[in-house]
């Protein structure tokens, strides 16, 4: 899998369904919505893009769009492990609404998910096969109930006995795609006929900008201060054991 998301949804209703057939973003407010959530000058990119194509944009650049009823945040500042703490400028435009995070990273194969409603958080989940389960607030949603019940297992535990076992009940990355089509009405791989939306038929606008606040030589250096680096190795039963050498 090669998937990659970092998206924001801001709504006032389901997004498969406002989203199935819409209508060129509104300059305007979507400006207002890069404003709001990116602190600091925003200028224009280029031609813009879709959702299907840049729900994962490269650093320094923001695709977003504002629709009837929904607003669309593509911006790889939502990639936190810990979604619960996500900054109040990323979740101001959804005051009175449902908003929608959802990340992922093929690299690490971590997820992270969470959902607002009215401002008061219902569910945040983040996982990845090697730092295990960072976040899981508030009941599972009905779509979880077939993975932790252990009817995914990850294809690498399926198909290759003799390796370790994948650390998690499921591939992190199968959960994120289901999470996706679930709040979001659309996969990032898959077949597009199973898809309620068009991811491609959502037309953004790009923006670029500059970090919320640019890491800085200093921070670098606190890091490295106050960070250990650990490394790990597999135990007899599969789990992973810290090195102590």
């Amino acid at each position: 899998m090669g998937a990659k998301s970092a998206l924001m949804i801001y709504t006032d209703g389901s997004p498969a369904e406002l989203l199935r057939s819409p209508p060129p973003p509104d300059e305007g407010k979507t400006a207002t919505l890069v404003a709001a959530t990116r602190p600091g000058p925003a200028g224009a990119a280029g031609p813009g893009g879709t959702l299907g194509d840049d729900i994962y944009p490269a650093e320094g650049i923001v695709y977003a769009g504002s629709f009837p009823g929904i607003d669309v945040l593509c911006d790889r500042d939502v990639m936190t492990g810990r979604p619960s703490q996500l900054p109040g400028r990323l979740l101001a435009p959804g005051a009175g609404r449902r908003v929608i995070l959802h990340a992922m990273h093929s690299a690490s194969d971590w997820l992270g998910y969470a959902v607002w409603q009215d401002g008061v958080l219902l569910r945040s989940l983040s996982l990845s096969p090697d730092g295990g389960i960072t976040e899981d607030i508030g009941a599972p949603l009905p779509f979880e109930a077939s993975f932790w019940a252990g009817e995914h297992p990850a294809a690498s535990s399926r198909l290759f006995p003799g390796r370790p076992p994948y650390p998690l009940p499921f591939h992190s990355l199968e959960l994120g795609e289901a999470a996706l089509v679930e709040l979001a009405g659309f996969a990032v791989e898959g077949r597009p006929a199973d898809y309620l939306i068009d991811p491609w038929a959502v037309r953004l606008i790009s923006y670029r900008v500059t970090p919320a606040r640019p890491v800085t030589s200093a921070d670098l250096q606190a890091f490295v201060r106050t960070h250990k680096r650990t490394s790990y190795t597999f135990g007899p039963d599969g789990s992973l054991i810290p090195k102590t050498d």
